[in-house]
């Protein structure tokens, strides 16, 4: 019998383990941890902003002060202070992680794949390999309902795929991030690139859309390479290592599918923010929520999820969803009327009512209040 359970080992589940090991409350809790996967390879870079030191910043591989916004022939220059930029590879993130929760004796790892957790008191876990019984289940998969659709949410998805380079001579600037690049695009989508320099030869470059569907992974490829020598103007160049990855952008109310001891995290928990695909930092703020909810005994996922800013990300997901073609002049809007501080803010959910606004009103009005209203109707 355990205390709490967690059910995969990626950004949600190791922030929720590490908040619990490293608070005095858990010490004597026994915790266990589940994932198909043994976590040894770098299957995903993590990015995200926050002001001045982290947690994190020991395992960083890089960070900026200043990045850059193109779309047509505008450089719009970001000066972040006092927020950095910050890049992680997950296989430090894992490699911490394990090494960390490794000083918990009542933690224990085990890889395996959850096939059903059953309703109860305790919650049961029916795993490829056996059972398991828990207090507590914090699960990181996706409800089926998810994917059944038939109903009135949003779902975009993030996908993209990088690539690692190397040029044989300088030519990246080391202080200054690429945040989005418009002015190579898949088909009209929005479809942007980012470059994220590690010193002046090497960098990671992402190709990245936001639409309702995948493209061929060949198209991926081409997209880069035409990005390499149209736009950067690099015909020699070493590929050293490539990532992809896929994130929903949704409006689902996943946390409707937790009740009780049993609660979803990460993507299946809505912990990915909808407009933007960003979770890192939403992990590691909603795991010390959890935290303290335990501790004080609350509801375990309440006060995660907030209605406004779910409001603000449902009628942008709409508008995004139905115009495509129009994103890039909206990021395009908001990047060039607001302080990159502001967007942040934001983005983060810390923005005040004034202050959304302020943001608000310099959108296109007409397709938000489209969009507004087809909300309500539903």
């Amino acid at each position: 019998m355990f205390d709490y359970a967690i059910i995969g080992a990626g950004a949600a589940g190791l922030h929720l383990a590490l908040a619990m090991q490293k608070d005095p409350f858990f010490a004597q809790k026994k915790i266990l941890i589940i994932d198909k996967d043994a976590k040894d390879q770098n299957d995903r870079t993590w990015c995200y902003w926050e002001k001045g030191e982290g947690l994190w910043d020991a395992l960083i591989l890089n960070s900026w002060s200043e990045g850059s916004f193109y779309r047509g022939g505008e450089d719009i220059r970001l000066k972040l202070s006092p927020y950095l930029y910050k890049m992680l590879r997950g296989l430090d993130f894992y490699r911490y992680a394990k090494q960390t929760l490794g000083k918990h004796a009542g933690l224990v790892w085990v890889q395996e794949e959850v096939l059903t957790v059953e309703q109860g008191s305790p919650l049961q876990i029916n795993t490829s390999k056996g059972q398991y019984l828990a207090q507590y289940v914090f699960d990181s998969r996706i409800p089926e309902q998810f994917f059944a659709k038939g109903d009135s949410y949003t779902r975009l998805l993030q996908h993209f795929k990088g690539w690692w380079v190397k040029t044989p001579d300088d030519f990246f600037e080391p202080g200054r991030f690429t945040m989005m690049d418009y002015r190579l695009l898949w088909n009209g989508s929005t479809s942007f690139t980012y470059v994220l320099p590690l010193n002046r030869r090497e960098a990671l470059v992402e190709f990245t859309l936001f639409t309702p569907e995948l493209i061929e992974e060949t198209d991926y490829d081409t997209m880069l390479q035409r990005y390499m020598e149209e736009i950067l103007g690099l015909k020699h160049i070493e590929v050293t290592e490539t990532e992809k990855g896929i994130i929903p952008m949704t409006d689902f109310p996943f946390e409707r599918y937790s009740s009780g001891h049993y609660l979803r995290i990460g993507t299946g928990g809505g912990w990915v923010k909808p407009s933007s695909g960003y979770s890192f930092k939403n992990c590691e703020k909603n795991a010390r929520k959890v935290v303290q909810n335990l501790k004080n005994s609350r509801p375990p996922g309440q006060g995660i999820i907030s209605a406004k800013f779910r409001l603000f990300d449902s009628l942008f997901l709409d508008v995004l969803n139905r115009r495509n073609e129009e994103g890039p002049a909206l990021f395009h809007t908001m990047y060039r009327k607001n302080s990159i501080q502001q967007i942040f803010a934001f983005l983060d959910d810390e923005t005040t009512i004034p202050q959304d606004l302020r943001i608000i009103v310099g959108f296109p009005q007409a397709p938000f209040l489209g969009a507004l209203l087809r909300k309500i109707a539903g």
